[in-house]
């Protein structure tokens, strides 16, 4: 790039090519633009060692999996997808308890789960087919600044300091974005003083497709089915319980999830490698700025409470991609026009409010030591079990069919219109 006038103009630069910016890159594929993917990790398409597709699980709400559908990569998922044909939750402790079942709703599944390396690699081999996704990795996005009618990204790469020249910037790169925050986009942070603990077990019974939300007074618990019998953990505890049982031996680890958790499962017998993260809420104060759109974890990262951080990040994708492909219907050329961003910005800063409000609720509930709080979960939790309405409207968000879907997540291709 040493001829700055003559370098080329991508239509979009996406910084990050994690599970949402490798989503994005895919659903722009048939629109015909010039896109450049930055990651900072060369691509895999087997197990891999991305670090954002490691052994951690997704719950995948039945939107999303037809936005995979839609971009022909749930092919490559599917055999290792385990639906959620029900959902249990309780509270240690107390009597009440609400259950969710997907053929009461009229559902298959209420969603799936599935390993992020399995996502990963699929997308990867995707994008493998598509000539106009131009990856450029490894390379770690620094920052990004307007020079006339197009945004330049600046990356790090082989040592040195490079730039590519978009029409539209994508800040895809995680919940520390330099790109967003270089950008002068305001996020607000608080922790909610809990760290998580991600593992794989096996146990004496079936989990027969039922995932588990198990409140306690030191955390909730999360248990979700994985194929081969086997479930995914999501336990989480403040920081310094948190340690102590990182630093358990297995058996001893097992021992006190158990005591926890209840034999709903019969004995927990095995657990593979833990790994762990801290829990809070970070979010955008603004989806967009001139020439850069936010989508994923840089755009917002909440507590997994409700599984619904990595569906909300993908509507993102899906959405940016949406109004992008409307606006060159009507004969927008330009990726990065102000009427485009708006669109996008106001779509999801509505979608973000309602699923930030709703999972940050049920964490000060769930997570209030409170005689109040505590009767309130009771009766709320048998209350729920007992009302349809309810019942239904919570499994609608958790398919991902509340409020406006794009179209990609009710498996309309962008082409067709509305």
């Amino acid at each position: 790039m040493s001829d700055e006038s003559a370098r080329p103009v991508y239509d979009l630069a996406i910084a990050g090519g994690g599970l949402v910016g490798a989503s994005l890159a895919l659903a722009l594929a048939p629109l015909g633009l010039r896109v450049a993917l930055v990651e900072g990790v060369a691509p895999v398409t087997g197990s891999g060692e991305h670090p954002s597709f490691d052994e951690r699980t997704t719950a995948l709400a039945n939107g999303t999996v037809r936005v995979f559908r839609s971009l022909d990569v749930w092919r490559h998922m599917e055999r290792e997808a385990t639906p959620i044909r029900r959902i249990h939750v309780s509270e240690q402790g107390r009597f009440g308890v609400a259950r969710i079942d997907a053929a009461e709703q009229g559902l298959e599944a209420l969603g799936y789960v599935l390993p992020n390396r399995v996502i990963g690699a699929a997308l990867w081999a995707g994008l493998s087919h598509c000539p106009c996704v131009e990856l450029v990795a490894p390379a770690r996005a620094t920052g990004s600044e307007l020079e006339a009618d197009v945004r330049v990204l600046r990356f790090e790469r082989d040592g040195g300091e490079q730039s590519i020249a978009a029409r539209l910037v994508v800040a895809a790169d995680g919940a520390r974005s330099l790109v967003r925050e270089q950008a002068g986009i305001d996020t607000d942070h608080w922790s909610y003083g809990q760290t998580a603990i991600t593992a794989t077990i096996t146990t004496q019974r079936f989990h027969d497709h039922v995932a588990y939300e198990r409140f306690t007074p030191q955390g909730p618990i999360a248990v979700l089915p994985l194929a081969e019998g086997r479930c995914g953990i999501v336990f989480m505890r403040p920081p310094e319980e948190a340690a102590r049982l990182l630093a358990l031996p297995d058996e001893a680890f097992l021992a006190e999830l158990q005591r926890e958790f209840g034999f709903r499962l019969g004995r927990l017998l095995r657990v593979g490698r833990r790994g762990s993260y801290e829990l809070g809420l970070a979010r955008t104060d603004r989806h967009a700025a001139p020439r850069l759109a936010v989508v994923g974890n840089a755009a917002q990262s909440m507590h997994p409470i409700a599984g619904q951080g990595f569906n909300l990040g993908l509507r993102d994708a899906a959405s940016l991609a949406e109004v992008i492909a409307d606006a060159r219907a009507a004969g927008e050329v330009d990726a990065g026009a102000p009427d485009t961003l708006a669109a996008y910005a106001a779509w999801r800063e509505v979608d973000q409010r309602r699923i930030v409000a709703f999972t940050d609720g049920l964490v000060r509930l769930f997570g209030s030591p409170l005689g109040l709080a505590r009767g309130l979960r009771s009766a709320g939790l048998l209350a729920f079990d007992f009302f349809p309405p309810a019942k239904s409207a919570m499994a609608r968000l958790s398919v991902g069919a509340a409020g406006r879907v794009p179209r990609l997540a009710r498996g309309v291709p962008l082409a067709t219109g509305h």
